[in-house]
């Protein structure tokens, strides 16, 4: 059985996850542990445990669908005008798991056996982590800290960086990067859920040193953070915080964007990367997932590596 990983947070993690999980794969998904918005912020600011949202839903996003019920609670949101209004069930389940286990991956594992999970759920880090960004602003930058302050700030994004600067990656992680045939990256807000496992420098180094096949899915649409970046320029940034990992696909998911094929197709090869395109939009801004699960599937099955 191959052994595939998933590397993002959020949404975007969610749709890999959900087309992965039907190719009969042995599946880790590895989160970004930065988010720092909504209930997730709120959380942050009084616990020190890594952020629940993007782990809550990598695991509903695998769940079983025997569990449906519990994933739906897990999903749930507090209604109301009180300290509970708009936590998710999940984040608050979470983060008593994390406060009984010491060890994060203790805690996710439990929650998985709670979903019935498809997928092992990791995250990138056991420290909790902040995104730094350096934004253009006129004729010089400004620096801001905060993964939602990064995600709606004016100005394009110049460098991005970790803190603190001497985090590092969970072992489990490392352990599951290293024994992988592919690594998959993307769909995802590109500085803030796929480009940061690429800033924990032993993480970097061990997604370079493994012998996985790795295929990067673009996004469908722009985001605020990535206003007026190109597709080629998403795969230009993605290249510059990528040294010593090889890519081997660049999946564009939506054929009828693909306005200037000649600069995606260099950019993909700066990658040392094949270009492959297809129509995977289910409506113009989020994945088909059956559609993302074919190509997958295919490059998985027809490139063994």
């Amino acid at each position: 059985m191959l052994k595939v990983v998933a590397f993002g947070g959020g949404r975007g993690l969610s749709t890999s996850l959900r087309a992965l999980t039907g190719l009969g794969v042995d599946l880790t998904a590895v989160v970004t542990v930065a988010d720092d918005g909504g209930s997730t912020g709120d959380i942050r600011a009084t616990r020190p445990v890594l952020p629940p949202g993007d782990l809550r839903k990598a695991l509903v996003a695998t769940a079983d669908p025997s569990k449906s019920e519990t994933a739906r609670v897990f999903s749930h949101r507090f209604g109301g005008d009180d300290f509970l209004t708009g936590h998710p069930v999940g984040n608050v389940v979470l983060t008593g798991l994390l406060e009984l286990h010491p060890n994060p991956v203790d805690a996710l594992e439990f929650a998985a056996s709670l979903l019935a999970s498809h997928a092992r759920v990791l995250p990138m880090s056991a420290t909790p982590l902040d995104i730094e960004a350096d934004l253009a602003e006129g004729p010089g930058t400004r620096t801001i800290v905060g993964q939602h302050n990064v995600a709606i700030a004016d100005g394009s994004v110049k460098n991005v960086r970790l803190l603190p600067v001497d985090a590092t990656a969970c072992p489990e992680t490392l352990a599951a990067v290293a024994d992988a045939d592919w690594h998959v990256f993307g769909p995802g807000s590109w500085y803030t859920s796929v480009i940061p496992h690429l800033l924990l420098p032993d993480l970097r180094e061990a997604i370079g040193a493994s012998k996985a096949r790795r295929v990067v899915v673009l996004n469908l649409s722009e985001e605020k953070e990535t206003d007026g970046l190109t597709l080629a320029g998403h795969v230009d940034t993605l290249r510059r915080y990528a040294e010593g990992v090889r890519f081997h696909y660049v999946v564009s998911g939506d054929t009828r964007t693909l306005a200037d094929p000649e600069s995606l197709n260099s950019a993909a090869q700066s990658l040392e990367a094949e270009l492959v395109a297809a129509d995977l939009a289910a409506d113009g801004v989020t994945h088909d997932v059956a559609a993302l699960a074919a190509v997958l599937g295919n490059l998985l099955v027809e490139d063994g590596g």
